[in-house]
């Protein structure tokens, strides 16, 4: 089960970012689970959305220990550097097509905790949006968190920012895609002003002049990566308190879809 969880290529990629465990100087207290046993207990709870005390025991670590280790391991940006280092796995092999990148957010129900707000089109309750900026194939470059209420114009700058310099199979690292679709909730000149000072020409639909399925034949593939997100359970309703706990799983999830490209 664990192997199936976690494969090899998987666990090597995941051994360069995690960091070494903590070491007892008195020795004592009990044994400390391996961390691939570990790495796939969490991965079952981001693709099932089964809560911790549901964990089946097959993996070893009980759900309060492979939840205390979620936490360790998110307050060390452990997922954010393996989706990094697996981006770069991609580029260096050629697998990242930067002639079109798409962004869009997605919505869903928060029960509590930080960047929450009311969502606009969910009559009102509480909510939180994934954003992301997605490769002419789909693979999800940047992501970010925010509440519900947050105007998706808002975290267009932010979201290009964070597009991490990523390897290329010849020449330097790239970060800036080449033009970026957009729908009309950016359909702002002063977002399209900042894009081109940064080189990257833009596809936005304005508002009451063109329809934005007139984009559709270039961002189907970002709503199709919302759909391979759904796929990870947890992100369908955010029950974590924490905002770095919540972005944690989303970057699972992006990690996740990455590798099957990288594996493919």
């Amino acid at each position: 089960m664990v192997e199936r969880m976690v494969p090899d290529e998987l666990w090597e990629l995941f051994q360069r970012v995690v960091p070494p465990a903590p070491s007892r100087p008195q020795g004592g207290g009990r044994r400390r689970y391996g961390d691939r046993e570990v790495l796939a207990a969490i991965i079952f709870v981001a693709t099932t959305g089964c809560t911790w005390r549901q964990l089946p025991p097959v993996f070893g670590p009980s759900g309060p220990t492979a939840h205390r280790r979620f936490t360790e391991w998110s307050a060390a940006r452990v997922w954010a550097k393996l989706h990094r280092l697996i981006l770069d796995e991609l580029g260096s092999r050629g697998k990242l097509d930067w002639s079109r990148c798409a962004i869009d957010s997605v919505n869903m129900r928060a029960l509590k905790g930080d960047l929450t707000g009311p969502n606009p089109v969910d009559r009102g309750k509480k909510g939180s949006k994934i954003h992301s900026i997605t490769e002419r194939t789909g693979l999800p470059l940047s992501i970010g968190i925010s509440g519900a209420n947050l105007h998706d114009s808002q975290a267009l700058e932010p979201l290009v920012r964070g597009i991490p310099p990523i390897r290329s199979r010849r020449g330097p690292r790239r970060r800036r895609p080449a033009k970026l679709h957009a729908d009309k909730g950016y359909d702002y000149d002063h977002l399209r002003r900042w894009l081109r000072k940064r080189g990257i020409r833009h596809r936005i639909a304005r508002k009451g002049i063109e329809s934005s399925t007139r984009l559709g034949r270039h961002r189907w593939t970002i709503e199709r990566t919302m759909s391979w997100l759904a796929g990870c359970r947890r992100l369908h309703r955010r029950y974590e308190r924490k905002a770095e706990h919540f972005l944690a799983f989303t970057a699972i999830a992006c990690s996740l879809i990455c590798y099957r490209r990288l594996t493919k």
